[in-house]
């Protein structure tokens, strides 16, 4: 019985696809940092700004690339999802990523222009990308849940991801200095990237099972009385049991009713809910992800001027996040409600990016992301509070609506943030950090706004 349980859990495949996604963004960042640095010189601090500018747009590109092409493509999946097709929201967004781990690969042992990774960012899009693909694992999650218990379960899926992303980052920047095929800097790296994602379709192919809702056990009332009718068929009918039956039934009758009266008012107030749920998730993941970005360049710069292992040190660090904020959850859930974990990891963020602005010392850095310790929390319980407010058959769909979104919003201010970094790097390099933090603001107060409703 273990056995057949532990075949529904999506864990491996997170924790597999995450130490391969961290090996590849650490090879990624390098062989265009390398490719760059051979055609700007940086002998004087106008060339350095140029070559943060030249890796700074090259992001902008594959990030645009990477975030928008996989819309449709994540909507689809996510309706085969929903009809039955689980595996199809993971396989073919998985076979994406080992595609652009593969085409990396023969860009640096081929020597070919790196315009080539644009292409890469197609093909990942296509198939769906990474919407497509944490869609597919929450839903996959939320079924193997209760609702009680569902924050947990998705933030504990956050936190493997973290620890995976913490583990291979760790090493990432090791691989990538030490071990090499033939004179290819970074192939041994992408290699190990690419293994990882074969394994993790092998495993969503021939181990990974569905599983089913945790609260299926609860029968539909039309479904109960089927079976219950098929089971007395034989039986004589008790009169008093029949009269305390019509009873029960009128009173059930009236407090149907009630409930109906009050249907208009709940659901408007649920989809205000909703849309401010969706909206403060949005514009707090924007951010986050915006930061991210702006990071990859700015510890690339002087006066940090990070290598391949401080680079590596950096993204691992970043990942602890993951399991700092999965245990604030575990801690906090027991005396606190979603509302209140997700204002303290707003704060946590919001501080942490302040500090972030004003790193010019390498311990001012990681000073920066112990302050947002708890950051990760809001995005994973905002999407346990949607899921207790749609239909199980609507996982799937409403899932990948809030991805789509999120990813929309997140590269149009991706974008923004690179450009305002871009503009500001002669006088204050983190000032992008500073309109982060009025976004974060913004999200709070929308969050803020829903607890206020729901009081």
């Amino acid at each position: 019985m273990t056995i057949i349980m532990s075949r529904t859990w999506i864990e491996p495949v997170v924790a597999a696809a995450q130490f391969a996604s961290s090996f590849y963004d650490t090879g990624l960042i390098m062989v265009v940092k390398n490719y760059y640095n051979q055609t700007v010189s940086t002998t004087n601090s106008s060339s350095d700004n140029d070559l943060q500018k030249s890796i700074s747009n090259f992001y902008i590109i594959y990030n645009l690339i990477t975030k928008l092409t996989p819309l449709v493509p994540a909507y689809i999946l996510a309706k085969l999802g929903d009809n039955n097709y689980r595996e199809f929201s993971l396989c073919v967004p998985l076979t994406g990523y080992l595609v652009s781990s593969s085409i990396l690969l023969l860009l640096i042992l081929l020597d070919l222009p790196i315009q080539v990774m644009f292409g890469s960012a197609a093909i990942n899009g296509l198939t769906g990308g990474f919407i497509a693909y944490w869609a597919g694992v929450m839903v996959w999650a939320t079924l193997g849940s209760s609702e009680n218990q569902r924050s947990i379960r998705l933030i504990t899926n956050d936190c493997v991801f973290g620890m995976a992303g913490f583990a291979g980052s760790l090493i990432s920047g090791h691989i990538f200095v030490n071990l090499q095929i033939g004179n290819s800097q970074g192939a041994a790296l992408v290699s190990c990237s690419l293994a990882n994602y074969i394994l993790c379709l092998l495993y969503v192919i021939f181990v990974l099972r569905i599983p089913q809702l945790k609260d299926a056990n609860i029968k539909e009332p039309s479904q109960a009385i089927s079976e219950n009718t098929t089971e007395n068929l034989d039986e004589p009918i008790d009169c008093e049991y029949t009269e305390h039956s019509r009873l029960m039934d009128d009173q059930s009758n009236g407090m149907s009713a009630v409930r109906s009266m009050d249907v208009p008012v709940n659901t408007h107030a649920s989809k205000v809910l909703i849309f401010l749920l969706f909206s403060s998730v949005s514009l707090y993941n924007a951010s986050v992800n915006g930061t991210e970005d702006v990071i990859n360049f700015f510890v690339l710069k002087k006066p940090l001027n990070w290598g391949p292992v401080e680079v590596g040190y950096g993204n691992a660090a970043a990942y602890m996040i993951f399991i700092t904020s999965f245990l604030g959850v575990l801690v906090f859930s027991r005396f606190l409600g979603d509302h209140s974990l997700i204002l303290i990891g707003m704060f946590s963020f919001g501080v942490g990016v302040l500090i972030m602005a004003f790193a010019s010392w390498t311990y001012v850095y990681y000073i920066a992301r112990v302050a947002m310790l708890f950051s990760l929390i809001p995005v994973p319980t905002i999407r346990s509070m949607l899921s207790k407010r749609v239909q199980e058959t609507s996982y799937g769909k409403i899932f990948a609506i809030l991805q789509i979104i999120m990813a929309v919003i997140a590269v149009m201010a991706s974008s923004a943030f690179i450009k305002i970094y871009q503009a500001t790097l002669d006088w204050f390099s983190g000032f992008s950090f500073i309109v982060i933090f009025i976004i974060v603001f913004i999200s709070f107060i929308l969050i803020s706004v829903t607890f206020c409703m729901e009081k």
